[in-house]
């Protein structure tokens, strides 16, 4: 029994170590942000200004598990990061199941803006013009790789 208990602790406390040193290797450099227009307004008035097309990502940030995926390997990427501060301008829509998560003006917003573009599943891709006339649409989780070529032509054709 004792040495079932040892081998047991052994165990536990190289794993600890192991994934300890995972962490070790991240770092805050490696995090890409980018930037997330504060309203939709601005969004549209920043679109109009620069001639740019705004990308709307509805989201449900704290329960989407595809959301959460594509948070992380689209938006947090050094290459889409380049392509939206070149040739984007992003807006979140956050619909969170926690609503503290977001302002209530902000979640208004949400709102208005999900009855408007008739989304019914997350994560969803909405590009509008500075009118906010949709000129793309993408729902659902594909792979990484797959958006720049969708996300590309919508910039092309604006």
């Amino acid at each position: 029994m004792k040495k079932i208990f040892l081998f047991s602790v052994i165990i536990l406390l190289s794993k600890g170590i192991s994934a300890q040193e995972d962490v070790e290797h991240l770092s805050f450099k490696d995090v890409v942000h980018v930037n997330w227009e504060s309203s939709f307004k601005e969004a549209l008035s920043k679109s109009k200004e620069e001639k740019k097309p705004i990308l709307i990502y509805f989201t449900g940030s704290d329960w989407c598990g595809p959301c959460k995926v594509l948070d992380k390997k689209l938006f947090h990427s050094a290459k889409f990061k380049e392509l939206a501060d070149k040739d984007l301008i992003l807006y979140e829509a956050d619909n969170p199941r926690n609503k503290d998560l977001v302002s209530p003006n902000k979640l208004e917003e949400t709102h208005k803006l999900i009855r408007k573009y008739k989304v019914k599943s997350y994560p969803t891709l909405v590009f509008v013009n500075h009118r906010g006339k949709m000129i793309g649409y993408k729902k659902g989780l594909i792979l990484t790789e797959y958006y720049y070529p969708f996300i590309e032509s919508v910039i092309e054709n604006y």
